[in-house]
């Protein structure tokens, strides 16, 4: 099964489909947070673009797909919990929503933990720690939390589901992030409570008291508004962005800084631990 998945994610046309679709996205994001951008002025090339683009999103995510999908190919060598096939026998769009809403409603929870927990917020602030939100800051995210939730988000999908679905979902949650992240100003008025956008997840990254502990989820709005922590204020904007406390620019340091003492950071970031 896992011989499967690797032909279809590396030999398959539809890779290289996904892979235009997210070049795509990233041109048109790009081009419409110069024309229509939620937080006037801020720079394309703001401090730590380079080192998001290059150890965040090529290099951990790279490394962390070979741990992720080896640890998987072992489960399926020397386990039977591959054989079941219900989700499999679905429709590849049926199987996809499936995972779509599953994953989702996890990581709204996760992320709300990670909120509220001093441990689990260290390997998360690094997420929060950019002033200027744009469509490459979902990237920034240490590797133990990408290890623990693209794991969670992965396992069922490559051992239940259709090898199609794990490289359109990843096409999915790739775009999806560049998009509610993206320094663009958007309205999407009645949908925004269903489908999430930049409107309420930049708010989630501000350093505004009010907008703590608001605004986790990740596709589905839906979620904030049912379980009470969404946040859309109408008439301003943030007053800022990240933790509001310094934090290193180095990606090395950004790693190991998460596991610094606690007693060492005084009221520093884990007061903004809601930020």
């Amino acid at each position: 099964m896992i011989d499967w998945l690797t032909s279809v994610y590396v030999e398959s046309p539809l890779t290289w489909w996904t892979t235009f679709v997210v070049g795509m996205a990233v041109v048109l994001l790009v081009l419409l947070e110069r024309l229509i951008p939620y937080t006037k002025g801020q720079r394309l090339l703001r401090e730590g673009l380079l080192s998001d683009f290059f150890w965040y999103a090529i290099v951990q995510n790279y490394v962390l797909g070979l741990v992720i999908f080896g640890a998987l190919a072992y489960v399926d060598e020397y386990t039977t919990i591959a054989r079941w096939t219900a989700i499999r026998e679905l429709p590849i769009v049926g199987q996809l929503l499936i995972f779509l809403v599953l994953h989702d409603f996890y990581i709204y929870w996760f992320h709300r933990f990670q909120h509220s927990s001093k441990r689990f917020w260290r390997i998360h602030e690094a997420h929060h720690s950019t002033k200027d939100v744009d469509w490459l800051s979902g990237t920034r995210s240490h590797s133990l939390e990408i290890l623990i939730n693209q794991t969670i988000e992965f396992a069922p999908i490559v051992l239940w589901a259709s090898p199609e679905v794990a490289v359109l979902k990843g096409c999915v949650d790739a775009v999806w992030g560049m998009y509610i992240h993206s320094n663009i100003d958007v309205r999407s008025g009645v949908f925004q409570y269903v489908i999430n956008g930049p409107e309420m997840h930049r708010w989630h990254h501000a350093t505004d008291d009010d907008a703590h502990n608001k605004n986790y989820s990740t596709k589905l709005a839906i979620w904030d508004w049912i379980f009470g922590t969404a946040y859309l204020p109408s008439r301003r904007k943030p007053a800022g962005f990240g933790l509001g406390v310094k934090f290193p620019r180095n990606y090395f340091k950004q790693h190991v800084y998460a596991f610094r003492k606690f007693e060492d950071e005084g009221n520093n970031t884990a007061a903004k631990s809601g930020s």
